[in-house]
C-alpha cells in the first residue's frame, strides 16, 4: 500500500506517529491496569476490535474471551518484569488466522514497570503449511507402520533406523531389537556380498535403487526368503541420509518352487525306474524325452532322439501284413484324447528286431487344459521284455551294489548343473574313496573286496539325503551328488555323515575291518560349471585328502591343479627313496660363545644320491606332509637323531641334538607313546633331545597341544620355538606354555649389522629371553659382525655357517673329536 505524502512542515513526532498509524505492523501498548494506550491499526484489525474509543479500555472488555485466554498469561508475565517472546500461539476467535506474540515490559529509569508493548507476528501461512506437512507426516506414518509388507528406513552404516510391525513379525525380533542392531547381522552370509555390493553401487551413485531376492536368518534359526527393494533418500547436499527398504517374505513361492522341483526330480526318477516305456512329444510330435526302458526298446538313446519326429523313434507295424501303423500318439494329441491299450502292434528296434508291445496313448495339458504335447506309454509283452528290462537296468547301475554307475551319474550330473543354474543355486559332488584298500583286497581275496564294496554302499547311501545319488564308478570310488546346498557348510555336514557312517568296523569273513574315507569336496558354480569338470575336480580334491593323511575331506581349490603334477612325481620318487634308504641327517653345530665351544647339533633331513641333492627340503617336505609319509619319516629322523646323540655322548660327551617336528606328525594320536618308545630303545637321556616346533602347530593346537607339551616337559625333552619373531605367537601364551628356547630366525639375523629395526628387534627378544628365563639361539649367523652385535647384545648360543655347516654324521664326529682332544688344526669358538 503506498502511503500519501505528509506535510512537508511536520516536526519528527509528528512523522513517528504518521509511520505508526499507517505501518502494516499489529503493535499495542497497555498500561499495568491492563488498558490500552496504544493500538496500530493493524493490530485492532487483525484483533477484530473497532479502534475508535480503544484506548483506555481494558483488554478484557474488548478482546473475545478465547483470544483474551491466549494473550492473558504473556501479559500478566510481562508486568511482572519476565519479557515472553513468541512463546505461544494466538489463534483469532473465527479460527482462521494464527500469529506469535512478543510481549516486552517497559522499564522506567527507576525501574518501575509501566506496561507492555504487545507485538503480533502474522503466522497463518506457515500454519497452513506446517498443518499439510504434519498430515503428510501423518499419513506417511500410517502407511509404513500398517503396510503388509516389511518396511525400514536404514542409516548407510546398516544400523535399523525404523521398522514397521510386518517386518518385525516377519523376522521374529521386536522393533528394540531391531533398532540395536543391523541388517548384516541376520542377512545370510552367502547373500551379504552381492547385498554391500549392491548397497555400495548406490551410495556412489551409479544406480538409484536395487531389487534383490535374499535370505534373512530369523531369531529362531529358521530362514526367510525375501525380496528386498531398497533405494536412497539424500539431503539437500546430495549426501545420503538413510535407505527405504521394502521387504516382501517369498519364503512361501521358494517352497513352492522346491516341491515342485522335487516334484520333477521325482517323476523324472519314476519315469527312469518304471518297468514301462514312456516317451514324451511336444504339440508337433517332436520327442522331447525318453526314459531307459524307451532306449532299451528302440534303439535310441535319449540324447539321440530328443528333437527328431516321433516316427522316427517309435516305429509301429502290423504283426501280419508287417505294413506301417498310424502313431496313436498323433490321435491322441490333435482329438485331444486318451488312446487305450492297443496289443495289435510290433514296434522295430533301431537295430530291425521286432518286439510285439501293448501301448497306450494321452495328450498333455498346462494349467489352463491346452494340450502341449504327449506321451506314449508301451511295454514288451514277449519273453524278451525281460530281457530289456535287465538291459536297461545294466546300462545304468552297478552290477555289483545296484548303484547308479557312471552313465546314469552324468545324467544327473548335466540335470542338477542345468537346474541349479536355472535357478541360480549351488550343487556339489563328493568324490569318496576308501582309504587302503588294495591292501584289503590283496591280503583277503577279491570275495570279501566285494562283500566289503557292498557293505560300504548300504553306509553311504544311508549316509545322505533322499534326494541325493550314489554312484559307484568303479574299483572303491564311489560319488555322492547333491543337486542341491546352500553352501559348502551342507557338503560338509554330508561329508562328516559318510565318515561318520563308515567309522564303525566293517565284518567281513567273520573279521572286522576298521576301514576310512578320503573324500574330494567340488561346489557348482564355485568350482566348476560343467558335471565333467566338476567330477574332476572332486577327483583332485579327494587326492588332496589322501594327501593330508587320509580319513577326511578336503574342499577343492584352483591351486591343487598347479601342484598336483610336480607333487605326484616328488611322492613317487619320494617312496622309492623310503624303499632306499636314501634319506639321512646331517647335522649343523650348535654354539656357546661364552663357553666357546660346540653344545649340541641340529638334525636336518637330506635326500640324496651319491653326495648331491635329489630334491631339496623345501621341495620335498611340503609333499611329504601332503602325502602322509612326513609321520614315518619324521619318526625315523627321530630314532635316527637320538641314536646317534647317544653314541656321541657315550664316545665323547654329552651333546643335545634337536629335531625339527612337523604339525602333522606333532598331532598324530600316537605322537607321545612314539617319542618314550625312541627315547627307551635308543637309550638317550631325554634332557639331551630338544624338538623344535614352530609357532603355527604351538598356537594352533588349542588345549591338546597345551597338554601334550607338558606331558612331553615331563619326561626331562627341551622345547624349542623355532623361527621366532615371524609368526604370530602371543606373549602370553608364551607365558603359559613349557617353552625352552627361542630360536631367532634367520631373516632377522641377516640385517642385523646395518639395520636399526632389525637390530630392534634381535634386541628385543635376547632382553625377552632373558627376562622369561629361557634360552635364546640366533639361526643363520654367517659373518663376524652379525657375531659380535649378537655376543655384545647378549646372545649366548648361535648357529650358522660362520661357526659351520650341516654336514653327515661322520664329519661332525670328526669335529667333535678333534676339539675335545684339543687339535690346534681346529678353530675354538
Amino acid at each position: 500500500m503506498r502511503l500519501p505524502a505528509p506535510p512537508v512542515n511536520d516536526s519528527p513526532t509528528d512523522w513517528a506517529a504518521y509511520l505508526l498509524e499507517r505501518a502494516p505492523a499489529m503493535m499495542a501498548y497497555v498500561d499495568t491496569s491492563l488498558r490500552y494506550r496504544f493500538a496500530s491499526p493493524a493490530y485492532a484489525a487483525w484483533m477484530g476490535i473497532e479502534q475508535d474509543g480503544l484506548v483506555g479500555r481494558r483488554l478484557d472488555e474488548v478482546i473475545a474471551p478465547a483470544v483474551y485466554a491466549r494473550i492473558e498469561p504473556g501479559v500478566t508475565a510481562a508486568l511482572a518484569g519476565d519479557p515472553v517472546i513468541a512463546d505461544r500461539e494466538i489463534r483469532r476467535d473465527d479460527g482462521k488466522c494464527y500469529a506469535q506474540a512478543t510481549f516486552t515490559p517497559d522499564i522506567d529509569d527507576d525501574g518501575a514497570i509501566r506496561g507492555v508493548s504487545i507485538l503480533l507476528a502474522d503466522i497463518s501461512g506457515r500454519h497452513v503449511l506446517e498443518a499439510r506437512l504434519k498430515e503428510s507426516e501423518r499419513r506417511f506414518s500410517q502407511a509404513f507402520r500398517h503396510a503388509a509388507i516389511g518396511m525400514a528406513l536404514v542409516l548407510p552404516n546398516g544400523r535399523w533406523l525404523q521398522v514397521n510391525e510386518a517386518l518385525c513379525t516377519m523376522l521374529g525380533y521386536t522393533d528394540q531389537e531391531l533398532l540395536t542392531a543391523a541388517y548384516q547381522d541376520i542377512t545370510h552370509p552367502d547373500d551379504l556380498a552381492t547385498d554391500l555390493a549392491l548397497v555400495q553401487k548406490i551410495l556412489q551413485g551409479e544406480r538409484a535403487s536395487y531389487h534383490l531376492e535374499k535370505r534373512y536368518i530369523r531369531r529362531d534359526g529358521r530362514l526367510v526368503h525375501a525380496l528386498l527393494t531398497v533405494s536412497l533418500v539424500r539431503d539437500e547436499s546430495g549426501e545420503p541420509l538413510y535407505f527405504i527398504s521394502q521387504v516382501v517374505d517369498i519364503s512361501e513361492r521358494k517352497a513352492f518352487e522346491d516341491a515342485l522341483f522335487r516334484e520333477r526330480e521325482l517323476a523324472e526318477v519314476t519315469l527312469k525306474s518304471i518297468g514301462d516305456a514312456v516317451i514324451t512329444t511336444d504339440p508337433y510330435l517332436i520327442v522331447t524325452s525318453l526314459n531307459p526302458i524307451a532306449e532299451a526298446m528302440t534303439g535310441w538313446t535319449s540324447h539321440e532322439a530328443v528333437g527328431r519326429p516321433m516316427d522316427d523313434i517309435f516305429q509301429l507295424r502290423d504283426p501280419l501284413t508287417r505294413r506301417p501303423i498310424a502313431n496313436p500318439l498323433l490321435t491322441a494329441v490333435t482329438k485331444n484324447t486318451i488312446i487305450g491299450l492297443t496289443t495289435d502292434a510290433i514296434l522295430v528296434h533301431r537295430n530291425g528286431f521286432d518286439s510285439p508291445i501293448e501301448d497306450s496313448a494321452a495328450p498333455i495339458h498346462d494349467h489352463a487344459g491346452n494340450v502341449v504335447g504327449g506321451v506314449v506309454v508301451f511295454h514288451d509283452v514277449s519273453e524278451t521284455r525281460a530281457l530289456a528290462l535287465k538291459m536297461a537296468h545294466l546300462a545304468h547301475h552297478d552290477t555289483l551294489t545296484g548303484l547308479p554307475n557312471r552313465a546314469l551319474l552324468q545324467s544327473r550330473m548335466e540335470f542338477a548343473v542345468t537346474v541349479a543354474a536355472r535357478r541360480n543355486q549351488r550343487a556339489a559332488l563328493l568324490f569318496v574313496d576308501i582309504d587302503h584298500f588294495k591292501q584289503i583286497n590283496d591280503s583277503m581275496g577279491h570275495a570279501a573286496g566285494d562283500a566289503l564294496l557292498q557293505e560300504v554302499a548300504r553306509r553311504i547311501r544311508a549316509a545322505v539325503r533322499p534326494d541325493d545319488t550314489v554312484s559307484r564308478l568303479g574299483g572303491d570310488e564311489f560319488v555322492a551328488l547333491l543337486p542341491h546346498v546352500d553352501g559348502a557348510s551342507d557338503a560338509a555336514t554330508v561329508a562328516e555323515r559318510v565318515l561318520e557312517a563308515c567309522s564303525e568296523a566293517v565284518g567281513v569273513d567273520a573279521s572286522a575291518l576298521a576301514i576310512s574315507f578320503s573324500i574330494g569336496i567340488s561346489v557348482y558354480p564355485d568350482d566348476a560349471f560343467d558335471a565333467e569338470s566338476l567330477l574332476r575336480n572332486a577327483d583332485t580334491a579327494m587326492y588332496e585328502a589322501k594327501m593330508q593323511g587320509r580319513n577326511g575331506y578336503r574342499f577343492f581349490n584352483a591351486s591343487m591343479n598347479e601342484r598336483n603334477s610336480a607333487r605326484v612325481r616328488i611322492e613317487v620318487e619320494l617312496r622309492k627313496a623310503l624303499a632306499r634308504n636314501e634319506l639321512s641327517l646331517h647335522y649343523q653345530p650348535k654354539v656357546d660363545v661364552n663357553l666357546g665351544t660346540v653344545v649340541g647339533a641340529e638334525a636336518l633331513l637330506r635326500w640324496q644320491v651319491d653326495g648331491e641333492d635329489v630334491y631339496t627340503p623345501e621341495q620335498f617336505i611340503p609333499v611329504a606332509e601332503d602325502c602322509g609319509l612326513i609321520v614315518p619319516i619324521g619318526e625315523w629322523a627321530l630314532r635316527e637323531a637320538c641314536r646317534q646323540a647317544e653314541i656321541w655322548a657315550r664316545l665323547y660327551r654329552p651333546l643335545s641334538v634337536s629335531v625339527n617336528v612337523s604339525a602333522l606328525q606333532f598331532q598324530h594320536t600316537r605322537f607321545f607313546e612314539s617319542l618314550r618308545v625312541v627315547l627307551a630303545e635308543t637309550s638317550l637321556h631325554p634332557t639331551l633331545l630338544e624338538l623344535e616346533l614352530t609357532e603355527r602347530t604351538v598356537m594352533e593346537g588349542g588345549d591338546h597341544i597345551a597338554d601334550l607339551l607338558h606331558r612331553i616337559k615331563s619326561l626331562g625333552v627341551s622345547l624349542s620355538l623355532d623361527d621366532f619373531g615371524t609368526g604370530y605367537c602371543s606373549l602370553s601364551y608364551l607365558k603359559h606354555f613349557p617353552i625352552d628356547t627361542l630360536k631367532i630366525d634367520r631373516t632377522f639375523i641377516r640385517d642385523v649389522a646395518w639395520d636399526n629395526d632389525s637390530a630392534a628387534i634381535v634386541s628385543a627378544i635376547i632382553a625377552m629371553g632373558a627376562g622369561m628365563n629361557k634360552q635364546v639361539l640366533a639361526e643363520g649367523v654367517e659373518s663376524i659382525e652379525q657375531a659380535n652385535f649378537l655376543s655384545s647384545a647378549g646372545c649366548p648360543q648361535m648357529q650358522g655357517f660362520l661357526f659351520g655347516k650341516a654336514v653327515p654324521a661322520r664329519e661332525f664326529e670328526e669335529r667333535i673329536a678333534a676339539v675335545d682332544t684339543g687339535d690346534p688344526r681346529v678353530p675354538q669358538i
